[in-house]
């Protein structure tokens, strides 16, 4: 826990000052932050229905709101934060204490889910360091959502394998009111998330794992040495995990489900309020993605980088030149040449060269790389099942 107190000491005193109760003794701790949510206690009941893991668990509720943030969502903060001290007082116990704390003011720069989550988050950091925990779990939650009855003691179990330095879940939307629209668009929507994971999987991409803020875990160590969550107003999660995956193992819990409300959003830019509104605004009201032909390009250059390895540059070049024209039109504007000898000239063997390429073609870039070969042309977005369809063609190949 050596580079824990100058991590913490970098942080905003300010956002560390409600510290947790240190007569708790806990080696999990769950982050919600909670904006206007007027049906907290669903997913506070939720958490208290789930089978208890072999150790405590705190759950710390960061209730937010910015100097922008409108009356009504100032009063309903306030009234939320009064239910949750009384259900804190009800229902905790010494194996699931719940922790509420509020903020309100927070910068209009950076307001917003990111800074909150980064806050419960530093808290427990804060917490574990002060109970001398080195070993201590990270879990993200959403205020919308509720869990499967396994979530804490799942979790946890694979958190014993010392290889793991981070768990993701699995999800599936709730929809209020047996909303037609609404439930055929976040189909959709899940469908794409899961569309997207298989097919950057399938390009060899080895951080291909889904990012949703109310769907991870991470060591307490972990999230230290990867210089804490960001205070992105949206795509937090996405940011931070990108850092987190190449740290060390990351296991996939299928079994283990959050199930988060979908619903309409303008709090964020992006994610599954926005999309719901875009789905249901396209004509045939079905999503359009990114064509499976350009990971198969993608697919093209991950095989081939081993063979970048130590190769004069001109001998790159030659190489680049078979990849698909999109591909080679990409790496001409963006310099990856000079990446790939980057890579080679401070790697010893292969293994390390792959990884560090990896560091810089990464998620950033594939997404980058993704939206230049359809503006340019090169691929049309194409309907879900289109590319779905297309999946299973080049799998069977």
């Amino acid at each position: 826990m050596k580079h824990w107190p100058a991590y913490l000491q970098r942080q905003r005193s300010e956002y560390l000052k409600p510290s947790l109760p240190l007569e708790c003794i806990a080696d999990m701790a769950v982050i919600i932050p909670c904006y206007n949510e007027k049906e907290l206690s669903l997913t506070l009941d939720s958490l208290i229905e789930c089978r208890p893991p072999e150790t405590n668990t705190q759950v710390i509720i960061v209730i937010n709101s910015t100097v922008k943030s409108d009356e009504k969502a100032i009063q309903q903060n306030r009234e939320t934060y009064r239910e949750a001290q009384k259900f804190s007082k009800t229902f905790s116990t010494d194996r699931l204490f719940f922790v509420p704390v509020i903020f309100e003011n927070l910068p209009k720069k950076h307001g917003g889910v990111g800074l909150a989550r980064k806050i419960g988050m530093d808290l427990a950091i804060d917490y574990f360091y002060k109970t001398g925990n080195p070993k201590g779990i990270l879990i993200s939650l959403d205020a919308d959502c509720t869990v499967s009855k396994n979530y804490l003691q799942d979790i946890y179990d694979a958190f014993q394998d010392k290889k793991v330095q981070c768990t993701i879940h699995n999800f599936h939307h709730r929809v209020e009111g047996n909303d037609e629209a609404i439930e055929k668009a976040i189909r959709e929507y899940e469908g794409y998330l899961r569309y997207f994971e298989e097919a950057l999987k399938y390009t060899g991409f080895p951080y291909y794992y889904r990012t949703i803020g109310s769907a991870f875990a991470v060591t307490a160590d972990a999230y230290v040495r990867s210089g804490g969550m960001g205070r992105q107003q949206g795509g937090e999660d996405f940011y931070f995990l990108q850092k987190i995956f190449p740290m060390g193992k990351v296991a996939v819990l299928d079994d283990v489900f959050v199930y988060p409300m979908a619903r309409f959003s303008e709090r964020v830019p992006f994610g599954t309020g926005p999309a719901l509104q875009k789905i249901i605004a396209e004509p045939d009201g079905q999503i359009k993605v990114y064509s499976m032909d350009a990971f198969a390009a993608l697919k093209q250059l991950f095989d081939t980088i081993d063979h970048f390895f130590k190769q004069p540059e001109n001998r790159v070049e030659e190489k680049i030149t078979l990849l698909h024209p999109s591909l080679q039109e990409f790496i001409r504007h963006n310099n990856v040449t000079a990446d790939i000898m980057d890579c080679s000239n401070n790697c010893a063997g292969r293994v390390s060269f792959c990884k560090r390429f990896f560091q810089h073609f990464n998620a950033f870039n594939i997404i980058k790389y993704l939206n230049f070969a359809h503006q340019e042309g090169y691929f049309n977005l194409e309907s879900l099942v289109t590319c779905n369809n297309k999946y299973l063609k080049y799998i069977g190949n």
